[in-house]
Parts: structure tokens; sequence; C-alpha cells
């Protein structure tokens, strides 16, 4: 995972994304503190957050989710970082069908991902053997 991250960062650290990272699921746990912070990169980030985040809406709908502008989120958004402006997630998910993790990466600039930067982020993750 830190490779995977490393790899990210190394690639799209200049091009706007300032943030990258998994958050990984612990089911066990109340639903406001079910993710917690894993191998990330390059600023602190929140830790552990519940399932009403962008990450959260990620794990539970079992789907990629993209955010254009994080501010049509209102309360549903847990900005760890305030210029942050857009937002996507992308689940892991195990041979049992269950979602262990997510991939997350931010950048401060409204509409800076789409689907293709979804297919792009499941190819690496597929590559790694993450997902």
């Amino acid at each position: 995972m830190q490779a995977v991250v490393d790899g990210l960062w190394a690639a799209l650290g200049d091009s706007g994304v300032s943030w990258v990272g998994f958050y990984l699921d612990r089911p066990k746990e109340p639903d406001d503190r079910r993710l917690v912070l894993g191998p990330h990169r390059d600023s602190p980030a929140c830790s552990p957050i519940g399932l009403h985040g962008v990450c959260g809406m990620s794990l539970v709908q079992r789907r990629d989710v993209i955010i254009h502008d994080v501010s049509t989120l209102g309360d549903e958004y847990i900005a760890c970082d305030p210029r942050d402006r857009s937002e996507i997630c992308v689940p892991l998910i195990g041979d049992s069908g269950a979602v262990w993790a997510v991939l997350d990466l931010d950048s401060r600039e409204v509409g800076a991902f789409g689907e293709d930067d979804a297919a792009g982020l499941r190819r690496v993750l597929a590559a790694a053997g993450l997902a």
C-alpha cells in the first residue's frame, strides 16, 4: 500500500493532487469511527473518520465516488484540509466481496478528477494486487 501511495504521489503530486492515502475499514467499530488512516502522503489527515464522508460513501456504496466540488457536500464533507476542493475515492474489494479499504485522493482544484482517473486508479490497485 505504501508503494502505491508513493508511486501515485510521485506521478501526481505536481499536478494539483494535495493528498493520497488509504483508509482501512474496521467493521466492528461504531460507524463514526469505522475508517482509520493507513499509508498516505503528504500531509496529516483525520483519523478515525466516520461513514458520512466521501470515503464512507465509497465504502458503503461499494463504488467509486468522485466529488467535483466538495463545498456542495455541506456537513457530509470531512475537511482534513480546508484548502481541498475536489476528491475521489475508490473502494478496495477483497475476494470475499467485502470492501476492506478505500483509496482517497484530494485536490485543491475544483473538478480535478473524472471517470478516467477512477479507471486508472483501479488499474493501479489491480496491478499492485490490492483489488
